[in-house]
């Protein structure tokens, strides 16, 4: 806990220096800290607003792909077949910038919410499929001999051996997603949205109020890192033996 105090009062140090003194940056690009905090108490609750719209369209649209990502990477680990079938194209669309996708979006889906969601969905959906199949494809070999020697059926070793064994990698590309999805709300906002810190961030950067768009930034920043640490803690508390085989630091 005394780290992660520690690491936030280095960054507001710095900040404070950067933005008074000798180094002082416009505030026009950087503000004050004293002046983001005054935009922030000026209007809280429309803040708050924003803040909820984006972190719905975070975790709902973080919540599909992670479904339809591990369903698609359970599949490919079945089948060799659909492996090699759409392995290329899963690279070949995740290769696109999503950005660019915003305009085809809007003008398929419209404004508001739905663009928003699909382009979390993106964002997200390539990791959790790869992290899935590579999980369920790298089943330790004395494992995988255990089952055999058992003589257990294939849902039998899918369910008590192979499954639980790709838990651990399936969480590293949620973990990976998870900061995608934020990233994927607020460019969302930003092309097609008609809430959310995004859409905050674009009005108050049309009329020159830096202060409110670092102060949505900031959130932005809050958000994804409680997002993140709640996926952990749902990590830890449903892969318990993986805490306990691996050593600490």
């Amino acid at each position: 806990m005394l780290l992660p105090l520690a690491g936030l009062l280095v960054a507001l140090t710095g900040w404070w220096l950067l933005t008074s003194g000798l180094a002082a940056i416009h505030p026009a690009v950087l503000p004050p800290p004293g002046a983001v905090r005054s935009a922030f108490t000026a209007h809280p609750a429309r803040f708050l607003e924003h803040t909820g719209d984006t972190t719905v369209e975070t975790v709902v649209g973080f919540v599909l792909s992670s479904v339809c990502g591990v369903l698609i990477g359970l599949s490919l680990a079945a089948s060799r077949v659909l492996e090699r079938m759409f392995t290329p194209l899963l690279v070949a669309v995740n290769a696109v910038p999503k950005i660019a996708l915003g305009p085809l979006l809007v003008g398929a889906l419209g404004w508001g919410q739905k663009p928003v969601l699909t382009m979390v969905f993106l964002l997200c959906f390539f990791p959790i499929v790869l992290s899935t199949a590579t999980g369920l494809t790298s089943t330790p070999a004395d494992l995988a001999e255990l089952a055999r020697s058992l003589d257990a059926s294939r849902w039998q070793a899918f369910r008590k051996v192979r499954l639980p064994a790709a838990l651990p990698q399936i969480f590293v590309g949620l973990k990976v997603a998870m900061p995608l999805a934020a990233i994927g709300a607020v460019i969302g906002e930003f092309q097609a949205g008609e809430s959310g810190l995004g859409y905050l961030i674009v009005q108050a950067g049309g009329v020159g109020d830096t202060a409110t768009a670092w102060a949505a930034i900031i959130l932005i920043g809050l958000m994804s890192i409680v997002l993140y640490f709640a996926l952990v803690l749902l990590e830890r508390r449903a892969l318990p033996w993986v805490r306990d085989t691996t050593s600490s630091r």
